[in-house]
């Protein structure tokens, strides 16, 4: 049995989650990760992981999270500039989801509400009849996102919780939105009308690092922030009429897969 199933399937695994997932031991995780000495952890991480570095600029890496929030190199993620065309915010897998009226948007075996989601039912009601798109980043991800689209933001909002792992494995025994800090961003979009683009941290760190938190102009593909060390997922909401999402993501999502996707690519089309 894994470390994961232990502490989510089994009663003194999750009496121990408990503490695990407390505020104290994430931001003593983060503070270990943002010492030099964290630095010894890369090299097994980027060979457990597969991690190509030739794609990343790691010159100025000192510790961990340096490692993690990497940037990649110019020209390796192409970004797409017609404004006709729904794009991608970052790297992961993901899932689409119709919004209904009476839609419980599940992720795995996790349901929840998008006025949960928000924690705004007002907001929630301009989403009926759109899309909530879910983009799960796994951590060999590059954790670095971008606007989804150009346009003008307020100020986002920020929603405690207590951090879970986004791995499936947890999705079994805990909820994952409801536990976890959220940020987001409401942005009226050239292209989309009315959006929501949002990022959900995860257990131990998951930090969410966002450039711009108060009001203003936003640029498409512009970088928006980064997550530190953490499973994060990021999450879009668009409205009713406002995209036509592309065939293949549809059909895999409403088999229950995940596609994957790449930061600045086209996943559908303005109407």
């Amino acid at each position: 049995m894994g470390s994961l199933e232990f502490l989510y399937n089994t009663a003194f695994g999750r009496l121990l989650l408990k503490p695990l997932a407390s505020s104290p031991v994430s931001r003593l995780s983060g503070w270990f990760l943002d010492r030099r000495i964290s630095a010894k952890l890369i090299p097994s991480f980027v060979k457990k992981n597969n991690i190509n570095v030739e794609d990343y600029d790691i010159t100025s890496v000192r510790t961990f999270n340096d490692f993690f929030c990497r940037r990649i190199k110019e020209g390796r993620r192409p970004i797409e500039t017609d404004p006709g065309v729904l794009m991608a915010p970052c790297d992961g897998l993901l899932t689409v989801y119709p919004i209904s009226k009476s839609t419980v948007l599940p992720v795995k075996q996790s349901s929840y509400t998008i006025d949960s989601l928000l924690d705004d039912e007002d907001l929630a009601m301009k989403f009926e009849g759109g899309y909530c798109l879910v983009f799960r980043l796994c951590v060999d991800h590059y954790h670095r996102y971008a606007w989804f689209d150009g346009g003008r933001k307020k100020a986002d909002r920020r929603i405690k919780g207590v951090y879970h792992t986004v791995r499936p494995v947890a999705l079994a025994a805990r909820p994952v939105f409801i536990q976890n800090t959220r940020e987001y961003s409401v942005i009226e979009s050239d292209g989309f009308g009315t959006a929501v683009q949002m990022e959900v941290g995860a257990m131990l760190v998951g930090r969410i690092v966002n450039d711009m938190p108060g009001e203003g102009a936003v640029v498409r593909g512009q970088e928006k922030g980064h997550f530190e060390y953490g499973g994060s997922t990021i999450i879009v909401l668009i409205g009713k009429g406002a995209a036509d999402i592309r065939e293949d993501i549809l059909k895999a999502s409403s088999e229950g897969a995940e596609t994957p996707v790449k930061m600045g690519e086209g996943i559908g089309k303005g109407k």
